[in-house]
């Protein structure tokens, strides 16, 4: 299948049908990655409410929020629905923190890169491994370089299609859903975390920030991304 012809099968359906649509499409080939994100949650939701057939991963960089597990556990227990987690490979965390120290991150753009593949890509290149379609709780508002994206991609890398459920909802939109539909959520964003990946590496924002100026703060380079998303 090209992209266009994909497009047309889930052009005007709603969330719920083109995610049941791509699990027809692609049977046992799709999977929804979580960071339990307030977009994300929205997504976990519409996936487990209607028992739709595709894996739910996440990945477990070691450096998480003590708050991120809190909802990752709230959010099992709601749904009764298993979440596979995935974690990096231990002897190359082991030989980079050894080689570079506890926060080599900090130190150069080049070291915080090696730490997200280390921690984060290599494991997402697990999670894709024989996949079809891969579905992200990416907005275009999140980010300039988010919004030149488009809400069906096709990644030629790896090859598979990327699909993004909430591409054209405000933040405003997410938190009503969220509100509406009593789903846990990570308690950081009540206190001014918006992006909420690993603890030392997040901060929260005040009002009128970029949504991506909590993340890896002390660079300067708009595309804050860990390798997942740049274009």
């Amino acid at each position: 299948m090209i992209l266009h012809e994909l497009k047309h099968h889930l052009s005007g359906l709603s969330i719920t049908d083109q995610l049941r649509k791509l699990t027809y499409l692609f049977p046992g080939k799709v999977v929804f990655t979580t960071s339990f994100g307030l977009e994300d949650q929205v997504i976990s939701h519409l996936i487990f409410e209607n028992n739709i057939p595709m894996e739910v991963a996440t990945l477990d960089t070691g450096r998480l929020f003590k708050e991120t597990y809190s909802v990752y556990e709230a959010t099992m227990d709601k749904y009764q629905k298993k979440i596979k987690v995935y974690f990096p490979d231990q002897v190359a965390v082991e030989k980079m923190v050894t080689d570079n120290g506890p926060f080599s991150f900090y130190y150069s753009k080049e070291n915080r890169l090696e730490c997200c593949r280390i921690r984060k890509v290599a494991q997402l290149d697990r999670v894709l491994q024989g996949m079809e379609c891969w579905i992200s709780g990416i907005r275009a508002s999140q980010s300039e370089n988010r919004g030149q994206m488009e809400w069906l991609e096709k990644d030629e890398a790896r090859q598979l299609f990327k699909f993004y459920p909430l591409f054209e909802w405000s933040f405003e939109d997410v938190e009503s859903f969220i509100r509406t539909n009593n789903i846990p959520y990570n308690v950081l964003h009540d206190r001014g975390f918006v992006s909420i990946g690993c603890e030392p590496c997040t901060r929260a924002v005040v009002p009128g920030e970029d949504f991506r100026s909590g993340r890896w703060w002390w660079e300067t380079d708009s595309k804050k991304e860990c390798g997942f998303h740049i274009k």
